[in-house]
């Protein structure tokens, strides 16, 4: 029976310069691993690979979680070259890219194409594959192509503006606009009036997004329950990890502004065996079969937005890495050895290895800053950390100050997970060690994983 495991090994408060330590090659362990980013996804990441026999994990750049369960790095995820001199000067042996600007701007290409790095194994797709998320009408165009179901959609620009009123006419509220690029996760707007729909479309053209919304996608809405379908595949063999239910509004009962997730529930009541069947037949398949139509080399993981549409899957958009929330319940709930699991993957044998996951229900609550998703302090010391009992307290933004103390270091701070034998009993914990924590401004959902136990 899986159990949640609190922070293995003593924390390391500071982060590694690593041209200091050039050439001192880590000889104590087998597998050496880096792991790119500095959010809760991220720490949750390195907190399961550091469970993995052998393994020391490395995070950069991290943050004050990450250093509790590995050794931060102090590189910038742009400075590919600064990357590439640390996985040769500590003999990594994985690297797992976390967020998707990396990815987009082409760091497998880099590790690919570069001789010295052939020998480390990266998890992700290539730039054209990275696609899938860094561009809305590639994907949308992608999933034409192949017969992936989704939404109806027309693609505008400043050219064919007029034409976008005129879709947007021809739909029913509410109204569909997506920044065709990536913009921090806040480049959806979801509009039920159709002239308020049009003046932001103009916006957005304008320059509202920056360059992400030179194009807009605009959609036909999806009316059903959402879910967060994981899947990581070698390019020929797949895994579908746990599913997640994100809950994206700020405020309690779906209220408010957009944000980058307030909590998640693993797993979802209604991802039945049958579902999931169809989300393999529907979605999972002809995405893998276009991915290789296409010449795309992808060896990492794919993010599914679904729709639950009457029992029938229908994609709202495709991610190229693992979600956040979402990743800080879903490795809670896998089991046996990750880096197993991600070292096969990079090798083209994900069919080789056993891959189980736990039964139990991960409920996971958001602490953010007061004023979050729009300006908010940073700075405010946090308290209450080490009286936490049974959860994990996965960082999303936090650093050390001049004293040592957590502070708060982004919206987003601590993403509490708890385990339980339902999502009622799940929710009872984490929402107790919740109440432990204390920053100045703090503020979370008291609501995630209601709607849920209404369908247990």
């Amino acid at each position: 029976m899986a159990k949640i495991i609190m922070y293995p090994g003593e924390a390391r408060k500071d982060a590694v310069d690593w041209k200091a330590v050039q050439g001192q090659h880590i000889t104590a362990v087998n597998r050496n691993i880096l792991v790119l980013g500095s959010g809760g996804r991220e720490h949750a990441l390195a907190w399961k690979l550091a469970q993995s026999e052998g393994a020391h994990v490395f995070i950069a750049p991290g943050n004050a979680g990450t250093a509790q369960v590995g050794s931060n790095v102090n590189i910038k995820l742009s400075d590919f070259e600064s990357i590439k001199e640390f996985c040769l000067n500590q003999n990594i042996n994985l690297v797992v890219v976390g967020p998707e600007q990396p990815l987009v701007d082409g760091i497998v290409d880099f590790f690919k194409n570069d001789e010295a790095l052939k020998a480390v194994r990266i998890i992700g797709p290539d730039k054209c594959g990275a696609q899938l998320e860094g561009s809305k009408a590639f994907a949308k165009d992608f999933m034409e192509k192949y017969g992936v179901p989704t939404a109806k959609c027309f693609k505008v620009n400043k050219d064919n503006l007029n034409e976008g009123y005129k879709f947007l006419e021809s739909v029913n509220a509410p109204y569909v606009l997506k920044a065709d690029g990536l913009a921090a996760g806040k480049g959806v707007l979801i509009i039920n009036d159709l002239q308020e729909a049009k003046d932001e479309l103009g916006k957005m053209l304008d320059g509202k997004f920056g360059a992400a919304s030179t194009t807009v996608v605009i959609e036909e809405f999806l009316k059903g329950i959402e879910v967060s379908v994981f899947v990581l595949t070698d390019g020929e063999h797949y895994v579908l990890l746990p599913e997640a239910k994100d809950y994206k509004r700020i405020g309690d009962g779906d209220q408010g502004l957009n944000t980058g997730g307030m909590g998640a529930v693993s797993p979802v009541p209604f991802c039945t065996p049958d579902f999931l069947s169809r989300v393999e037949e529907r979605i999972v398949k002809p995405t893998l079969k276009g991915l290789k139509a296409e010449g795309i080399d992808y060896k990492g993981f794919i993010f599914l937005g679904l729709m639950n549409d009457g029992g029938n899957p229908y994609v709202i958009e495709y991610n190229v890495r693992m979600g956040d929330p979402e990743t800080e319940a879903v490795m809670t709930r896998i089991e046996g050895d990750f880096a197993d699991l991600l070292m096969a993957c990079a090798d083209g044998r994900l069919n080789e290895v056993h891959y189980a996951k736990s039964d139990k229900t991960a409920v996971t609550v958001m602490m953010v800053s007061g004023g979050y998703p729009e300006a908010y302090k940073k700075g405010m010391i946090m308290s209450g950390l080490d009286n936490l009992k049974d959860v994990v307290a996965f960082h999303a933004g936090t650093a050390f100050d001049a004293n040592k103390a957590v502070v708060t270091a982004g919206g987003r701070v601590i993403a509490v997970t708890a385990h339980g034998n339902s999502i009622e009993e799940a929710r009872d914990i984490a929402y107790r060690e919740v109440e432990k924590i204390h920053f100045e401004g703090a503020n979370y959902r008291h609501d995630i994983g209601l709607d849920l136990m209404k369908m247990q």
